[in-house]
């Protein structure tokens, strides 16, 4: 069972360690942290933990800005957290362009993590209206990527 000086402690020791984020869900209990304001490779531990719930809960401002982000159209974002890459191959054409059509299943990017390239594929159908990050940028979790419109 988790306490409040369980959770303190469990924040402190996180932040004493070289890990980059740290995520526990076991259905009664969630907590996110992470530590990637800097370009270091990102290190995830998931555990199941006996817990009562605790609400642990992002940041207002945070919130306030997916609203406005919302009205602006839609929006593909990264899955993970690691660095984007807009093109294959340092030399090739990027995947994507302002303008270009895409469909559900359509690769847009590559993010890696750890070593490992993951593809990333649009779940929006539409025209990509605006390319929201640089090749090579260190993105977060949910951080809007590309911004789609319809047509």
């Amino acid at each position: 069972m988790l306490d409040f000086n369980d959770v303190e402690k469990l924040i402190e020791n996180f932040n004493n360690s070289d890990m980059r984020e740290l995520e526990i869900d076991d259905g009664s209990f969630h907590i996110r942290l992470s530590k990637n304001d800097a370009p270091k490779a990102p290190v995830a531990y998931q555990s199941q933990v006996d817990a009562p719930a605790v609400a642990v809960s992002e940041p207002q401002a945070v919130n306030q800005v997916d609203e406005s982000q919302a009205d602006e159209g839609q929006t593909i974002k990264a899955p993970m957290v690691g660095t984007v890459y807009l093109k294959p191959e340092p030399d090739k054409e990027p995947y994507v362009k302002v303008g270009s059509r895409v469909h559900k299943g359509d690769i847009v990017c590559i993010i890696e993590a750890m070593k490992m390239m993951t593809e990333i594929k649009s779940d929006l159908d539409g025209v990509i209206s605006e390319i929201v990050v640089e090749n090579e940028d260190l993105v977060e979790f949910d951080q809007p990527l590309f911004k789609v419109t319809e047509g």
